[in-house]
């Protein structure tokens, strides 16, 4: 036979030295806990970590990479500083890392633009000479 459940709701007095711990709560649903104490302000989002994400979503010709690394480096120091009264640092992260992305494509254009400059060389010569040859 199964022993019978216990369904007192526990006791709010501090355990002395050397009693055994509360029981567990019963089965049901958690009592009601507000995410704050009352009085307490609620952290506001930092504004450098969300001008960060914004930059690094929309890249303005990758001149908003650069300034959403710049602002999320910003952002997430200031945060981290700020002793929880300000919240964000999630943004300030995916702000600094698309940045970083934008950053990346940044270079990654730069590179094909050379390579394809170097290489077109020798066929606008060509194209040049052709051009001459037809106007005499």
């Amino acid at each position: 036979m199964a022993a019978p459940v216990d369904f007192t709701p526990p006791s709010t007095e501090t355990p002395s030295v050397g009693s055994p711990p509360p029981p567990p709560p019963p089965y049901g649903a958690a009592p009601y806990q507000q995410p704050y104490a009352p009085g307490r302000p609620v952290p506001a989002t930092n504004g450098m970590a969300v001008a960060s994400l914004v930059l690094g979503i929309i890249w303005l010709f990758w001149v908003g990479s650069i300034l959403a690394v710049v602002f999320g480096y910003i952002g997430k120091g200031q945060i981290d500083r700020s002793g929880g009264t300000q919240g964000g640092r999630g943004l300030a992260i995916a702000g600094i890392t698309l940045g970083w992305v934008g950053v990346g494509f940044l270079v990654l254009t730069i590179v094909l633009a050379i390579i394809g400059a170097i290489t077109d060389s020798g066929s606008s010569q060509q194209d040049l000479g052709f051009l001459l040859a037809i106007r005499v």
